[in-house]
C-alpha cells in the first residue's frame, strides 16, 4: 500500500505543477501604456492591449513590450558646418510616440536608435544650408523643418514625431567675440544715430522758436510803430487845429492870441530848461521885467479865455478894474515856480530885478500901456 501511496501524491503534485504552468502560460495582464505583441510559433498574430489577456498555452507566446506613451530621446551635440563655412556644436531633443504597436516591433530594429541618427542626419541637413547669422536668429524654423522630414521619415515605423527642439547652438569662442564686437559697434552707431536725431530735432524747435520770436517782435514793432504814427497823426491835427484857431483870431484882429501863443511857447522853453537832470543854477534873462510882463499878459489872457459864459465882459478902458499889487506878485510867483519845478539852487537876481517894487511898477505900466493901446484900437475899429 505505501508504494501506491507515494506514486499517487507524486502524480498529483505534477499534475498541480503543470496546471500552474499551463496558467501562467495562458493568462498575461498587460500594464497601462503598454501594448504586447503575440506570436504563435514565431509568427505575429495579434497584439494584447492592456488589462487580462488569455493565450493559447505552449502555441502562442509574448513577443515585443512597447511603450505606448510618449517618449523623450536627447540628442547629443554635433558639430555643424553652416552654409558660410561657420562651425557650430549644436544639440536638441526629440519627443516621439508609438501608435502601432506591431510596426514599431517588426518594422525597424532598435526603434530609439534609429529615431536618434534620423534626427541628428536632418539637423545637421538642415542647418548647413543656413548662414550663420539666420541660423542664430531663427531657431523655430530650424525646429519645423527637421520635424516635418523626421515625421515623414518614421512614418512606416507606425510612430509619430510631436517635437522636436535645438537646445543650444554653440559657435566657436573667437567667433563669439567677433560677434560681440559686431554687436556693440551695431549698438554705438545706433546711439549715434539716436543722438544725431536729437540733436537736430533740437536744432530744429531752436529754430522755431527763434522764427516765432522775430516774427511777434517785428508783430510788436509794427503795432508799436502804428500807434506812434497815430500819436503823431493826433498830435499834428490838434496842432493843426490850434494854429488854424490862432490864424483865425490873428485874422479877426485880436492880437492877445499871439501873445498867448509866444508866451506859452516861452514858458515851455523855461520849464524844460529847469527839468533838465543836469542843471542845478537857473540863470534868468537880463530882461527880466518884459518876462515877467508877458506873464502878466499869460494871466490877463487866460482870464479872457477861460470866463464863464455868464460873466459880464471886461469893463471898457475908462471903468476897467486893474488887479492889485498884490495879486499879480502871487501870479508871478506861481508862474515862476512852475518853470523852476526842477530842484536847483535858487538862481542869481539880476540888478534890475533885486527891488520887487519897481519891477511891479514897471509890469503895471507896461499893462496899462496895453490897455491903452487896445482902447485906440477899438476906437478905430468903431470908428
Amino acid at each position: 500500500m505505501l508504494p501506491f501511496d507515494i506514486g499517487f501524491s507524486l502524480y498529483l503534485i505534477a499534475a498541480a505543477a503543470l496546471v500552474f504552468v499551463v496558467i501562467v502560460a495562458a493568462v498575461k495582464t498587460v500594464p497601462q501604456g503598454m501594448n504586447y505583441t503575440v506570436e504563435r510559433f514565431g509568427r505575429y498574430t495579434r497584439t494584447l492591449q492592456p488589462g487580462l489577456n488569455i493565450l493559447t498555452p505552449f502555441v502562442e507566446r509574448v513577443g515585443e513590450k512597447i511603450n505606448m506613451r510618449e517618449q523623450v530621446l536627447l540628442v547629443p551635440s554635433q558639430e555643424v558646418i553652416t552654409r558660410d563655412n561657420a562651425t557650430v556644436t549644436a544639440n536638441g531633443v526629440t519627443f516621439f510616440q508609438v501608435l502601432d504597436a506591431a510596426r514599431a516591433a517588426y518594422e525597424v530594429t532598435d526603434l530609439e536608435n534609429a529615431i536618434l541618427n534620423l534626427t541628428m542626419t536632418n539637423i545637421r541637413s538642415v542647418m548647413g544650408s543656413m548662414d550663420l547669422d539666420e541660423l542664430l536668429s531663427n531657431r523655430d524654423e530650424i525646429n519645423s523643418r527637421v520635424l516635418r522630414v523626421v515625421d515623414a521619415a518614421v512614418d512606416p515605423w507606425g510612430v509619430k514625431i510631436t517635437r522636436i527642439e535645438i537646445k543650444d547652438i554653440d559657435p566657436p569662442e573667437d567667433l563669439v567675440q567677433s560677434m560681440a564686437r559686431q554687436m556693440k559697434a551695431e549698438r554705438e552707431k545706433r546711439a549715434l544715430v539716436l543722438e544725431a536725431d536729437g540733436a537736430r530735432l533740437a536744432a530744429i524747435a531752436r529754430a522755431e522758436g527763434e522764427k516765432q520770436a522775430l516774427i511777434l517782435a517785428a508783430e510788436g514793432r509794427r503795432e508799436a510803430a502804428w500807434r506812434d504814427a497815430e500819436a503823431r497823426e493826433r498830435t499834428a491835427e490838434a496842432e493843426a487845429k490850434a494854429t488854424a484857431s490862432v490864424s483865425a483870431a490873428i485874422a479877426e484882429g485880436s492880437i492877445q492870441a499871439i501873445n498867448y501863443f509866444v508866451a506859452d511857447k516861452y514858458v515851455s522853453a523855461l520849464r524844460d530848461i529847469a527839468a533838465a537832470p543836469n542843471q542845478r543854477t537857473l540863470i534868468l534873462p537880463v530882461d527880466a521885467v518884459a518876462t515877467l510882463g508877458s506873464l502878466a499878459g499869460i494871466a490877463e489872457i487866460a482870464r479872457e479865455t477861460f470866463r464863464p459864459a455868464g460873466e459880464a465882459p471886461a469893463a471898457p478902458r475908462g471903468q476897467r478894474t486893474t488887479p492889485s499889487a498884490r495879486e499879480l506878485e502871487a501870479a508871478v510867483r506861481r508862474s515862476m515856480a512852475t518853470a523852476a519845478s526842477a530842484p536847483a539852487e535858487p538862481p542869481p537876481q539880476s540888478p534890475a530885478s533885486a527891488d520887487p517894487e519897481p519891477a511891479r511898477e514897471r509890469a503895471l505900466r507896461q499893462r496899462r500901456l496895453a490897455e491903452a493901446g487896445e482902447g485906440e484900437g477899438g476906437g478905430e475899429r468903431e470908428g
